[in-house]
């Protein structure tokens, strides 16, 4: 089934005011790497963040799930304020659990450098996905999921203007064999304007340079 008027849910650069977006590749390895190195994320229990020597392997398994239809991922760069241009490598986000017959996407498997903190890239790269997703995709929802011991991140995602829908319970394992409680959040087509003034609002702040 076609929605009238939606786009297909193809790889796709986008590109904002601190950040671009740039489909995954394996070109992207070695900067992915460096960024994954800034704060030793893959040492936080409570994300599934890839180890440097995983990186390989994590980028074949996105591709993977892109090539099967379920994901988009994304390589996250920020923007050279010197250019204009595409700078450094920050990190990853994707689309994932991809419904394309209705269509509805999840924003997740997000991770970026510990240094890019406060620089305006996690509002960036959210505003970028949600309006690609809404107002080009025709999503009338868009999802979000977490760890609910990861307060940092549900909290973020509460700041977006997410509503909580609920709490799947012994939901998954983590990587140590844990079982996992995950929080569902989402924004639908409605609410979206509101969640957008939010977001530009927060990107028009100034920041340090």
């Amino acid at each position: 089934m076609t929605i009238p008027g939606a786009a297909p849910i193809v790889p796709v650069t986008l590109a904002g005011t601190y950040v671009v977006l740039e489909p995954l590749s394996h070109d992207h390895h070695d900067g992915l790497v460096e960024a994954v190195r800034d704060g030793d994320l893959w040492q936080l229990w409570y994300t599934s963040v890839p180890a440097p020597d995983q990186m390989t392997a994590e980028i074949d398994r996105r591709l993977a799930l892109q090539e099967s239809g379920s994901m988009l991922p994304f390589t996250t760069r920020l923007l050279d304020r010197a250019t204009g241009g595409p700078g450094r490598i920050i990190g990853m986000t994707s689309y994932m659990n991809i419904d394309a017959a209705t269509p509805r996407v999840e924003i997740g498997s997000t991770w970026n450098a510990a240094s890019a903190q406060g620089s305006g890239s996690n509002p960036d790269s959210k505003l970028l996905l949600l309006r690609h997703a809404f107002e080009t995709l025709g999503c009338p929802a868009v999802e979000f999921r977490t760890h609910w011991l990861n307060h940092q991140s549900r909290e973020a995602i509460a700041r977006l203007g997410a509503k909580q829908d609920g709490v799947l319970r012994s939901h998954t394992r983590s990587s140590d064999g844990a079982l996992r409680d995950t929080v569902v959040f989402s924004i639908l087509a409605q609410e979206w304007p509101m969640v957008r003034n939010g977001l530009e609002a927060r990107l028009a702040r100034p920041r340090p340079a």
